[in-house]
């Protein structure tokens, strides 16, 4: 960073002796600040400011580009801030422009953006400010890209796992119908299943049954055959044991039914 080391010789006081000490220190100050000794170009500026009380801007000015340069930002910061007050319009415009870069370094390129406009508003000739802020403008653009774009990728991210989960509930369901209908259809199949077994068996069974009886007929003509009987002549003889049975049947009960003579045993 290129900056003007400001040096201001005491003009006016009433002691030639303190005179020329302040001017002396501020020769020293000045050596040891060009020569990049800025620890004895600190301690020099402090000795003008707090033993001699000489508070002037050109002072600030540089002991603040000292604390700069050994990386002391909060005391370099804390004079430039007194110098953005000042009523020097090029000093303050300087103060403004370290303010900005300062800002810049430490990625609040928002604030360093407002501070070095600040610079080029106090100092329209400031030039440094000015590129600064044509970088700093660049890089906080580039920077709201970023972040819109990584927002963008941000909710694409959420849509697309929204969507995702979405599709995953409805494979979910889906399989479940599936799964359900599935479930219906083997019931059904199975129901159906037992329907025929079921009417198969009763049709095996009456077939079975059928058989048995033709099996039962067949045996039957073949004992009339032995017996040289025809099967006319066996209803016949069936018919008649059936009659006779029936009137059996019927003389047993009159029998239980009849009292025995009065005064004699039942027996």
């Amino acid at each position: 960073m290129k900056y003007t080391l400001v040096i201001f010789l005491a003009l006016f006081s009433n002691n030639p002796r303190e005179i020329a000490r302040v001017n002396a220190l501020k020769l020293t100050a000045e050596q040891a600040y060009l020569s990049g000794d800025f620890d004895l170009a600190i301690s020099n500026y402090i000795t003008l400011k707090d033993s001699l009380s000489v508070d002037e801007d050109e002072i600030n000015l540089n002991l603040a580009h000292s604390y700069y340069n050994i990386k002391d930002t909060a005391s370099a910061k804390s004079h430039y801030n007194t110098l953005s007050a000042s009523s020097n319009r090029k000093l303050k415009s300087i103060a403004y422009q370290q303010l900005g870069v300062m800002n810049k370094d430490a990625g609040k390129l928002e604030e360093s953006l407002q501070q070095l406009k600040s610079a080029i508003k106090a100092d329209p000739t400031n030039q440094q400010a000015r590129y600064n802020y044509e970088v700093v403008k660049k890089q906080l653009e580039e920077q709201q890209q970023q972040e819109q774009q990584q927002d963008k990728q941000n909710q694409d991210g959420e849509d697309e796992n929204q969507e995702n989960q979405e599709n995953q509930e409805n494979q979910e369901n889906q399989d479940q119908e599936n799964k359900d209908q599935e479930g219906e259809q083997k019931e059904s199949e199975e129901e159906q299943e037992g329907k025929e077994k079921e009417n198969q068996e009763q049709k095996e069974g009456e077939e079975k049954e059928q058989e048995a009886e033709k099996s039962k007929e067949e045996m039957t003509k073949e004992k009339l055959k032995e017996m040289n009987i025809s099967e006319e002549k066996a209803r016949m003889i069936l018919e008649a044991m059936k009659n006779n049975e029936i009137q059996y049947l019927q003389q047993q009960k009159r029998k239980a039914t009849e009292r025995p003579p009065s005064g004699k045993p039942d027996w």
